[in-house]
């Protein structure tokens, strides 16, 4: 869980009707809902290649990654999968199929992950990337991907490569409660 820090007038109370503790205000009874993250990412393929990012930034810095990040306030999760792949990559994208929907319950987060493919040739590392490349299957480097579910992203996208007539995927089952 995110900690924030909150004005003094707010206490810890379970709201009328309610079942969680929650953050309310003393004076006008306003409900502060502290609530999950939304990651959201793109699974890239060009020319038979998949697009990953080496990180440059905390976590997991040195490590291979999907371009993805938080959702900003007034964007879909297609917006920002695109966004955040041009800021980690400088790739623009047509964005695809929802791909997956992950759940990270230790850290609060949701994570949508589309197929997209390059709307225009051109890659360069982006101020959160160290390096970006374009990878065949098998030289993907498994062993230094940041995240499972990066590692998830890739593996449902490896079975459902080239198809459109599939269900989105999640957590694999081994890690449904993570």
């Amino acid at each position: 869980m995110s900690e924030q820090k909150l004005p003094t007038d707010f206490h810890k109370a379970v709201p009328e009707g309610d079942e969680r503790e929650r953050d309310i205000c003393k004076r006008c009874d306003f409900i502060h809902y502290d609530n999950p993250k939304i990651v959201t990412g793109a699974v890239v393929e060009h020319e038979g290649k998949i697009l990953l990012c080496k990180r440059s930034i905390e976590p997991r810095i040195g490590f291979w990654t999907l371009p993805a990040g938080f959702m900003e306030l007034g964007e879909t999760p297609m917006q920002g999968a695109a966004r955040e792949t041009y800021e980690e990559a400088r790739a623009e994208l047509i964005i695809g199929q929802l791909l997956g929907v992950y759940t990270v319950r230790r850290l609060s987060q949701v994570q949508m992950f589309y197929k997209a493919k390059m709307a225009k040739p051109g890659i360069s590392a982006g101020p959160e990337s160290e390096e970006v490349a374009f990878f065949d299957w098998d030289d993907i480097p498994w062993d230094e991907l940041a995240f499972p579910s990066v590692h998830w992203a890739l593996t449902d996208y490896e079975k459902v490569r080239g198809r459109t007539d599939f269900t989105p995927f999640g957590n694999p089952d081994k890690y449904k409660d993570v």
